[in-house]
């Protein structure tokens, strides 16, 4: 950590772990190998996040499509999560966190819901800091899930379908009790969401690299920082608006 604190910080970051794969081809590593190395790459990202600040980091471990990977793939990376998940209690409780999972868990084994059960029970009453882990995780499931709860609410008479505005429909997506995400980051090369948090990305700033999961940093993390701190977010206003409110809450 290099001790400076860039201004504005993002409430919630959110990041696409890519190229795993790629790093352990380039580095001649056994099967498996790119996953472990970027499954211990993450340890620093989340411990300098809550040195920052940083409310909530959410990062995409295993999407919806990824079921599709070669079985033995799979395999190895539900292992994966189960041994991270293990190794990141002791941590989320030395360091106060909560540590959450989004996304489809009907297509998990019963054992690895059941960690992950286990690991939110014990540490769901952190607030230094959310660590959510999206598992089997879409975007457009999200939104189609919250779209059938909310269906039901209406079939029970909870609800008018009138009523049913952006705010009302926040409610019921994954991670509704977090800021929405600020800064987006996508490690790899690839210049695309891939299904990502949709929803929650709206207005995020996004952020790509060339840089292969495995080789990503805490000096690249405060790099993009830096940048989102140059950035102007107008949300739909104009930069003379913007100013104009910065002024006013300045004064």
């Amino acid at each position: 950590m290099t001790g400076y604190r860039p201004e504005p910080l993002p409430q919630h970051i959110a990041i696409i772990m890519d190229g795993n794969n790629r790093y352990g081809k380039k580095n001649d590593l056994a099967t498996g190998g790119g996953h472990r190395a970027g499954k211990d790459s993450l340890d620093p990202i989340v411990e300098h996040c809550r040195k920052l600040g940083i409310r909530a980091l959410t990062i995409f471990a295993f999407s919806s499509e990824n079921w599709n990977r070669p079985a033995a793939e799979v395999a190895l990376l539900m292992q994966l999560l189960a041994e991270a998940i293990q190794q990141q209690i002791p941590r989320m409780q030395k360091h106060e966190m909560a540590l959450r999972f989004i996304g489809d868990r009907s297509k998990l084994s019963p054992e690895l819901q059941a960690l992950m059960q286990d690991a939110e029970q014990k540490t769901g009453h952190y607030t230094a800091m959310t660590l959510t882990i999206a598992v089997s995780y879409g975007g457009m499931w999200d939104i189609a899930h919250a779209a059938q709860k909310l269906a039901e609410q209406v079939q029970l008479g909870v609800l008018q379908p009138q009523q049913i505005d952006e705010d009302v429909f926040h409610q019921y997506t994954s991670l509704s009790d977090l800021p929405a995400v600020d800064v987006l980051i996508r490690t790899g090369g690839d210049y695309r969401l891939s299904n990502f948090l949709m929803w929650q990305s709206a207005y995020a700033e996004l952020f790509f690299t060339e840089t292969l999961w495995p080789d990503f940093t805490v000096a690249e993390l405060e790099q993009m920082l830096k940048l989102f701190a140059q950035r102007e977010r107008r949300f739909g206003k104009t930069s003379e608006q913007v100013q104009q409110m910065k002024h006013i809450q300045e004064n």
